[in-house]
């Protein structure tokens, strides 16, 4: 059997860990919208909070390395031409889409940049759990999420510099510094502290996912805040443009691995990698490199990918399930009728 091209994976128990992601990506919706509901509300409470927007994404990165073990990196060797494929298919489809859509709906400079941004970024942080709940190719979710977080410094940059460079200045320099502080640093940290103290870290993973939905809500917070006067003329407009991107990303992810003849969890782990992207970088990186506007399509995006993973795995474990009972009932299992 080719092993880019796994059967259905067998249902595993979840444990504390999964049990707790799963709730928070339920909930995180709700809860990024309470956030930019509330910085909409009264933007003047988080008006000098936007130098700490870095060091808040700090802390959902290092929460992201607090879960990480060397068996992620392991999954990279056993098939690294199917997560090379994950990776080629995430860097080209949404940043690609970014440009077209910001073209297609004739944005403003600040948006349009800001809407390519969210596409130059890696994987999306909740990923992995929504793989999971579409009973997908979780090791390959994870192995992709974490090449494409590691490889961000070499590639979020210079893609933004080529595509968002029309719109408005890119110091790529800049920009390539501060992934290396906000993102890649604090998940080596992470990773670090989960080698030395695993035991400690394990008491405390269900908590970590929490922690992470928290610090988002207030980073969307933040950049509603600082662009609330802004909102109410262009919140539809951006809305359109995060639903095409996302929506887009998604069947066109699950389709490049179609293409490439790999299995259906893959390819539902395809579609959410590719589909998914981390908004709070994003949203850090607009609102440092250029202003509170553009980081709005990042802010929105926090909200409609994880309410879009959620209805898409939920579609795709349906299916799964369906597929398996017409099987068993094929093959004469009695367990099926």
């Amino acid at each position: 059997m080719n092993p880019d091209q796994p059967t259905e994976p067998p249902v595993r128990t979840p444990d504390a860990g999964d049990r707790a992601a799963r709730r928070a990506v339920t909930v995180f919706p709700v809860l990024v919208l309470a956030a930019g509901a509330l910085g909409l509300a009264t933007p003047a409470t988080f008006a000098e909070w936007k130098t700490s927007v870095p060091y808040l994404l700090g802390i959902v990165m290092f929460c992201m390395g607090l879960t990480m073990t060397p068996k992620d990196f392991r999954g990279v060797a056993k098939r690294p031409w199917a997560v090379a494929l994950g990776l080629v298919a995430h860097y080209v489809i949404m940043p690609g889409l970014g440009w077209l859509i910001a073209h297609a709906l004739d944005l403003s400079p600040q948006l349009a940049a800001g809407v390519i941004l969210v596409g130059c970024a890696p994987s999306g942080t909740a990923s992995n759990v929504v793989t999971y709940l579409a009973r997908g190719d979780v090791a390959l979710s994870v192995s992709v999420a974490t090449v494409s977080t590691v490889l961000a410094p070499l590639v979020t940059p210079p893609l933004t510099l080529l595509l968002a460079g029309e719109y408005l200045p890119v110091d790529a320099a800049s920009m390539v510094t501060d992934i290396l502080k906000t993102v890649l640093l604090p998940v080596l940290a992470g990773l670090a502290v989960r080698l030395l103290a695993g035991r400690y870290v394990d008491r405390a993973i269900g908590a970590l996912p929490w922690l992470s939905a928290l610090t988002i809500a207030v980073i969307v917070a933040v950049v509603v805040a600082g662009s609330a006067t802004a909102i109410k003329s262009a919140a539809l407009l951006v809305l359109l443009a995060v639903v095409l991107h996302n929506g887009l990303g998604l069947a066109l992810g699950y389709g490049a691995g179609k293409l490439a003849g790999l299995g259906a969890p893959a390819r539902r782990a395809m579609a959410f990698e590719v589909g998914m992207q981390n908004s709070g970088l994003a949203a850090s990186l607009a609102t440092a490199h250029f202003s509170p506007l553009a980081a709005l399509p990042a802010a929105v995006f926090s909200v409609w990918h994880n309410v879009s993973g959620a209805l898409v795995a939920a579609w795709m474990s349906y299916r799964s399930r369906k597929a398996e009972a017409a099987a068993a009932e094929a093959a004469g299992d009695p367990a099926a009728s």
